[in-house]
């Protein structure tokens, strides 16, 4: 399952993203953590010191292994010089599962034991460096993401969960897409609402399935607005957390001692990423991973590459849970 989390920056998503991850973590369940974020904010949460986190492999700086790997046999790929982030898989592609290794998450991935014992892994796109400043867009590095989730099958009971970009910053690629459940923390404030109407209307005509967290809810007046406001999106509220507190102080507590409603709240969000699976449609998945590359090809892609990117595409491959290899078939 492909969870992400979004919001107004400030609003608590990385806090929430972080809580779920440990949430699946403790239920001993594969989780990848992926952060997504121009504020790289996830491996803090996590419980991993400033000086570790910075250590962290950049996917955006494997780049290029990641698009080699990913290319395999593909004919319709000639390099991977003219992969770009949209790029779809076709017959002989290489594709990721959650539960195996491979060279992508040898050289990209790094396991995070948590209090309890248990372990994710954990990704991230890394931080604009000096010498991106005034030269490059930070959707050039969260490329790579899109890129693996574009390559990536995952079944029931195997999750990703994508820590994102904050506010509509989200929508600068076909990203938003790529997700079974995408659940938008909302501070109850006009500005965290802004952001829901905001994400609710670019994702319409996508069938992106989106629900409300209402976050530092300190009350019945705090809940009625964000019920008035998001009506039945509105899935579940959570307040104050001593817990959480703790946790920002750099001193969790185990994870077993999080408050009961906290807890609930996180059994919520489980539950209804669970249920999202028998909605899936594995073809209308790779419909719009094509669309969005297709776009991306006329209006850049083919001038920065010199190539042809819609031969790219191979219409007669979809991805599916089935399908299980590595390697190029």
């Amino acid at each position: 399952m492909k969870i992400a989390f979004v919001g107004k920056g400030g609003s608590g998503k990385t806090t929430l993203s972080s809580l779920f991850i440990r949430h699946l973590a403790a239920e001993r369940l594969p989780v990848i953590a992926v952060d997504a974020d121009i504020n790289q904010h996830l491996a803090p949460a996590l419980g991993i010191d400033e000086r570790e986190a910075a250590e962290l492999p950049a996917l955006g700086a494997e780049l290029p292994l990641i698009k080699d790997y990913l290319r395999g046999s593909n004919p319709r790929i000639a390099t991977a010089e003219t992969m770009i982030k949209t790029t779809p898989p076709g017959h002989g592609s290489r594709l990721l599962r959650v539960r195996e290794e491979n060279p992508v998450y040898a050289a990209c991935a790094r396991p995070v034991r948590l209090g309890d014992g248990s372990d994710v892994r954990l990704m991230v796109t890394g931080a604009f460096t000096e010498s991106d400043l005034g030269v490059a867009c930070y959707h050039s590095k969260v490329g790579a993401v899109e890129l693996c989730l574009n390559h990536l099958v995952d079944g029931r009971d195997e999750y990703v969960v994508v820590d994102m970009t904050a506010g509509s910053d989200s929508f600068a690629s076909g990203m938003f897409t790529r997700f079974d459940m995408t659940f938008l923390v909302a501070e109850p404030t006009r500005k965290g609402i802004a952001v829901y109407r905001q994400y609710k209307e670019y994702a319409r005509d996508f069938g992106v399935a989106l629900r409300v967290v209402g976050n530092k809810v300190q009350g019945p007046d705090d809940v009625d607005f964000l019920r008035a406001e998001a009506g039945d999106d509105l899935l579940v509220t959570v307040g104050h957390s001593d817990w959480v507190r703790a946790m920002e102080k750099g001193r969790p507590p185990r994870f077993d001692a999080l408050e009961p409603t906290t807890r609930q709240a996180l059994e919520t969000l489980h539950g209804t990423a669970d249920a999202a699976y028998e909605r899936r449609d594995w073809d209308r998945y790779t419909r719009q991973m094509v669309h969005f590359h297709l776009k991306n090809a006329q209006s850049w892609g083919n001038a920065r590459t010199g190539a042809d990117l819609a031969a790219q595409v191979d219409p007669s491959f979809a991805l599916d849970e089935s399908l299980t290899v590595t390697e190029p078939v």
